[in-house]
């Protein structure tokens, strides 16, 4: 049936266009129709006639030059430094036959691309290769490269990939969609392993596919991928909000279990959890307790992966349309919007989000084309999870660490690699900036390094105000010579044995990784402190602290040591990527169109209630809190 329409489409496209257009081939790539053709320029340079033709056919379209037309690689390098104006800094320049693309990573994108895109329309004139534009990082991310590694060396695998994925979209609707149904698969009445199941008559959708990381078993670490109707070889497609292991860190067991199709998310969301689900599999290994896949799996992952940018609509099967809209939780992070069928249901998943400006990210969007069923995250839902503001957040933690250094403490502060570190490094630069915090170093430790690395990628990304002041200052916070980068072991006895610090380390709940290092080394003296600043789950060391624990048992050398915690543990509120009771409640205040159904997921089950029954009692909207293994009809 695909061919079918390909064929329709391809005689639409010969119509509209010029008849001078000599088109060689039209070809489905996943959701977008690529035009190929032997005088591309004649197309490019016309771009509301691609616009129209677009809108015609209801598709996204993507111009390359047929192989005939194509200039010499070695050439085309010199015409491209010829066109390109030096300041961009080109630091690599490669070619893709499968795809008839030239891959330009530049310091300064933007240069490459030119004005409108004249740059970039000039390549194309000349040397017939379609440029494909990418950031170079200020700072040197191993994740990224072995991501465009991946996609170059595996050109012709995804190219075919994505040709049985066209295919696969663009079949004929065979039932009439008379009904969508969601089965809650985890993450619901809990906060860990979030996962969700959208099936209509002609679609399955998988929404999220975490990890609980403070699981005890596997029974209450991975989804219930098990219930009868969720058979892999129907999936249509899998969509990550973010790149956090409890929404993201199951995916790669998909793949060991033979699952061929596609994962949709933003760029940002995929480096991210290929970071995330990397060191999950060897953070296993290190404690012998091996995953049920391997990084063969996050490699094939990443070769099946499609990314979007915010408000890029695409279909992703044949009665479904996905748009990704910012969430304001973590870079990349995204609120899922599908339109289903033709126009009969929209639903919104939230994923994590934060309904506040932070220094790192723009608030959630609120605003939606329709809305019919909202699914949305209540880890603070609770009547009493009201945060302090911003302001007096960073206030207190300035406040703690000046006591800290006063006594000639280290303070330390466990957290999540992706969010949090790299809002306290904004905070942290700035105020030692003004001389309100005494310059002392700070050590950046665990996967914080590479996950910032992805963030100077991504400055797009940003909050508004970062963004102004990377680009238009010309200062970026991430790259401070106040930070430090820790590299091994011995560097940490260092830190410990040396002078006042501030240490930022993985993991945020001192669930493993090396912040239980330091934990270990300066728990038993006083004059030092422990802060969070993230959320601490039921079951993790964290929690524990918080609660008021001296006793803590932990492995050292192989045998159980118990710790006598005396350093001062501090929990602060208001750095969380979680929106609070306040904002939850105003998000649906403001939320627009108002959903006709609201179910509530990713809260501790007394929080998700709570939640649940103030939004009925404030707005009379339809609120459900389903459990694990439960299925809503919402259409």
């Amino acid at each position: 049936m695909g061919s079918e329409i390909l064929e329709e489409i391809k005689n639409t496209i010969v119509q509209r266009l010029p008849p001078r257009v000599q088109v060689a081939k039209v070809e489905f790539e996943g959701p977008e129709v690529v035009i190929y053709t032997k005088n591309p320029e004649i197309i490019t340079e016309n771009g509301e006639l691609i616009r129209d033709l677009a809108k015609d056919i209801r598709k996204r379209i993507i111009i390359r030059s047929d192989r005939s037309v194509l200039m010499d690689p070695e050439k085309s390098i010199h015409k491209i430094h010829e066109i390109v104006p030096e300041e961009a800094k080109i630091t690599n320049i490669s070619f893709d036959e499968v795809t008839c693309e030239v891959i330009i990573e530049a310091r300064k994108p933007g240069l490459v691309i030119g004005k409108y895109g004249t740059t970039s329309r000039e390549i194309v004139r000349q040397i017939g290769w379609a440029p494909k534009i990418l950031r170079t990082p200020p700072i040197s991310s191993e994740i990224i490269q072995r991501v465009r590694r991946t996609l170059r060396h595996n050109s012709k695998e995804r190219k075919n990939i994505l040709q049985n994925l066209g295919n696969k979209i663009h079949r004929e609707v065979e039932i009439e969609n008379e009904w969508t149904r969601i089965t809650s698969l985890g993450g619901f009445r809990e906060v860990g392993r979030s996962c969700l199941f959208l099936q209509t008559p002609n679609s399955k959708i998988l929404i999220d596919c975490g990890v609980n990381v403070a699981g005890s078993d596997d029974k209450s670490s991975y989804p219930f991928l098990n219930v009868p109707e969720f058979v892999l070889d129907n999936l249509d497609a899998v969509i990550i909000s973010h790149a956090h292991l409890d929404h993201s860190g199951f995916l790669p067991y998909l793949y060991h279990y033979g699952y061929e199709g596609p994962v949709y998310c933003t760029t940002p969301t995929r480096d991210l959890m290929t970071l995330l689900q990397l060191d999950h599999i060897d953070v296993a290994h290190r404690e012998d307790q091996p995953l049920p896949f391997n990084v063969k799996h996050v490699k094939k992952s990443v070769k099946h992966t499609l990314t979007l940018d915010y408000g890029e609509v695409t279909d992703i099967a044949p009665d479904i349309r996905l748009t990704l809209h910012n969430a304001g939780h973590i870079i990349g992070s995204a609120m899922v919007h599908m339109h289903i069928g033709d126009g009969q249901h929209n639903l919104v998943y939230t994923g994590d989000f934060k309904f506040e400006r932070s220094r790192l990210l723009e608030p959630a969007v609120f605003k939606f084309p329709r809305i019919e069923s909202l699914v949305m995250e209540s880890t603070y839902g609770g009547h009493d999870d009201v945060q302090p503001t911003r302001n007096d957040a960073e206030k207190e933690l300035v406040r703690t660490i000046y006591n800290t250094l006063e006594r000639g403490g280290k303070i330390l502060i466990p957290v999540f690699a992706v969010g949090r570190a790299q809002e306290l490094m904004i905070v942290l630069d700035e105020y030692i900036r003004h001389g309100i915090i005494e310059e002392v170093p700070i050590y950046i430790d665990g996967m914080i390094w590479e996950a910032t690395a992805i963030h100077t990628a991504r400055p797009e990304y940003l909050s508004k105000d970062l963004r102004d002041q990377i680009f238009h200052i010309g200062r970026n916070p991430f790259i401070s010579d106040v930070f430090q980068k820790v590299n091994g072991l011995e560097e940490r006895k260092d830190i410990v044995e040396g002078d006042p610090a501030i240490i930022l380390s993985t993991s945020g709940m001192l669930s493993g990784g090396n912040s239980v290092e330091y934990f270990k080394w300066l728990c038993e003296d006083k004059r030092n402190a422990l802060v969070f600043v993230g959320y601490q789950a039921e079951g993790s060391l964290g929690r524990r602290l918080q609660k008021g624990w001296k006793e803590i048992p932990l492995k050292e050398d192989g045998k159980t040591k118990v710790f006598n915690v005396k350093m001062e543990i501090k929990t602060i509120e208001g750095f969380s990527g979680h929106s609070d009771r306040k904002q939850l409640m105003d998000y649906i205040r403001k939320v627009t169109p108002k959903p006709e159904k609201i179910m509530i997921c990713h809260g501790d089950n007394y929080k998700t209630m709570d939640l649940a029954s103030s939004i009925y009692r404030t707005f009379k909207i339809e609120t459900k809190t389903p459990m694990n293994l439960e299925t809503v009809r919402i259409q």
